[in-house]
């Protein structure tokens, strides 16, 4: 099912949107009409009728890139999502666009593209329009939470901080892969017996996604250990194009990257660019790959990696398959069977000297779905570290690697219900304790709090149809069927 409502199907749908258009889904927001956004974002209800706002400019689309003002449809394909997977009501959910053109000059050459043919809007204007849609949506649904989605790299990250502090927000790129994948870290430090602010890291990749996990990474050990965040960045190395990330790349980081750029004096003389140097030197205990290079944990590079690691924490998140950094099936035989794995796409088991190994997928859909049913529940007013580490711990609590280490680091999106009742359980406990919930009446007991959560889930259950003869049938349903009224001859 996952395969046809979201990648790869909705991709597919997105790079073709123009061309099978045939009605409008969601609200479409245009820069060149910003006088229009409060007006065109009232037209979807009164500001009690909406819970969930996905909002995307569509410039980083699932990995195949900007798709303009086909992005509305990975605003509906979430929101889809957050119905199945968490139960948010499908009519209290708004999927939105913001259309600020496109450097896809395939689209821009495109007679049948919907959007503004031009190149994208940059800077001031951008910076207005996306504050004018903020701002009109809370006015308009004050209790809507907001979901940002697959904005370019050098806004996601930005814009999620600017909002994070005034509003209940949340970015999935950023927010939700490092939350999945966090979970998975702490499940394998738990079968390595290793304490999370003992640990080393390196993330190879430091675009959204892998900045995003290093955030949360950070948050989680700062949480834990009460070290400072500088602190617990200094067990995280991000690498990127230019090798691990420096001080001296100054103005060529990403706010994202900033964090975690190194001091140059701790690798001055050595070689800060290859992947299989910096293993040697920082001997991690988990390697995450979100690089888009296949191939790029090689044999060499894992068997280092785990000449140092009893346990070896690897996880080749990159997207789609044919772009991961290494196949689990290597992994576990370049490592003895002794490596934690977790991908960002779905493998079949591994079969290894006799005993079979489940590889987990870190899939987002395992956790922003309860993410956001625990605040839209709780109507907390902010979206804040505190509340995402609980997320993580809840979802943590549910891998079957617990129990089994040859069982997966993440629970499996087929539970996914029952997951996202765990994880917005301990997001309201969260937002309660901070002060941050505004929804009266949440329980405190932990069985009624169960209870009252799964009561507030939507279920796609129809109402039982009964046969009526046309005598005892309604007027409406007379007129539903063509058989209502009375027929009188034409003069």
């Amino acid at each position: 099912m996952f395969s046809i409502i979201y990648t790869p199907t909705e991709g597919d749908a997105i790079q073709n949107f123009s061309r099978i258009f045939r009605q409008p889904e969601g609200c479409f927001l245009n820069i060149f009409d910003r006088d229009r956004v409060y007006d065109n974002l009232a037209q979807w209800g009164t500001a009690d009728d909406i819970d969930y706002i996905v909002v995307t400019d569509g410039e980083e689309i699932l990995g195949i890139g900007d798709q303009g003002v086909g992005g509305i449809l990975i605003s509906v394909a979430k929101l889809v999502i957050t119905t199945i997977c968490a139960g948010i009501h499908p009519a209290r959910t708004l999927p939105v666009v913001l259309d600020c053109g496109t450097d896809n000059h395939q689209l821009l050459n495109d007679e049948l593209y919907l959007g503004i043919r031009r190149p994208r809007i940059r800077g001031q204007e951008y910076e207005e329009f996306v504050d004018n849609f903020v701002q009109s949506a809370r006015k308009l649904y004050p209790k809507a939470y907001i979901h940002f989605e697959d904005l370019g790299l050098s806004n996601a990250r930005r814009i999620l901080d600017k909002y994070s502090q005034q509003i209940p927000c949340f970015n999935d790129d950023v927010q939700g892969t490092g939350c999945i994948t966090l979970a998975a870290i702490m499940a394998g430090l738990h079968v390595s017996n290793l304490d999370l602010k003992d640990m080393r890291m390196v993330v190879f990749g430091s675009g959204s996604a892998g900045t995003g996990i290093a955030d949360q990474v950070q948050d989680a050990i700062a949480t834990e250990s009460g070290k400072s965040e500088e602190e617990a960045a200094k067990q995280i190395w991000c690498v990127d194009k230019p090798g691990v990330l420096l001080k001296s790349q100054g103005e060529n980081l990403t706010p994202g990257q900033h964090p975690f750029a190194r001091d140059d004096s701790e690798w001055q003389g050595k070689d800060h660019k290859s992947l299989l140097s910096i293993v040697k030197e920082v001997r991690p205990h988990v390697m995450i790959g979100t690089s888009t290079k296949p191939k790029t944990f090689t044999e060499q590079v894992v068997k280092e990696m785990a000449k140092h690691v009893d346990r070896p924490i690897i996880m080749p998140l990159s997207n789609p398959t044919r772009l991961h950094e290494a196949d689990p099936k290597d992994i576990y035989e370049w490592t003895g069977g002794r490596a934690l794995i977790a991908t960002g796409s779905p493998f079949p088991p591994v079969k290894y000297e006799g005993k079979e190994y489940v590889v987990a997928e870190c899939n987002n859909s395992c956790a922003f779905p309860g993410i956001g049913l625990g605040m839209v529940l709780s109507r907390s007013r902010l979206l804040t570290k505190t509340l995402l580490v609980a997320a993580v711990k809840a979802l943590a609590a549910q891998a079957p690697a617990l129990k089994d280490p040859d069982k997966g680091l993440v629970p499996d999106v087929t539970d996914v219900r029952e997951i996202s009742v765990h994880v917005a359980k301990a997001v309201i406990k969260a937002a309660v304790h901070e002060g941050l919930a505004t929804e009266e009446g949440v329980p405190e007991d932990d069985a009624e709090l169960d209870e009252w959560v799964r009561e507030q889930m939507w279920d796609p259950k129809y109402r039982p149809l009964v046969k009526v003869e046309k005598e005892g049938a309604t007027s409406m349903a007379k007129g539903e069927a063509g058989i209502g009224g009375t027929k009188r001859e034409a003069r």
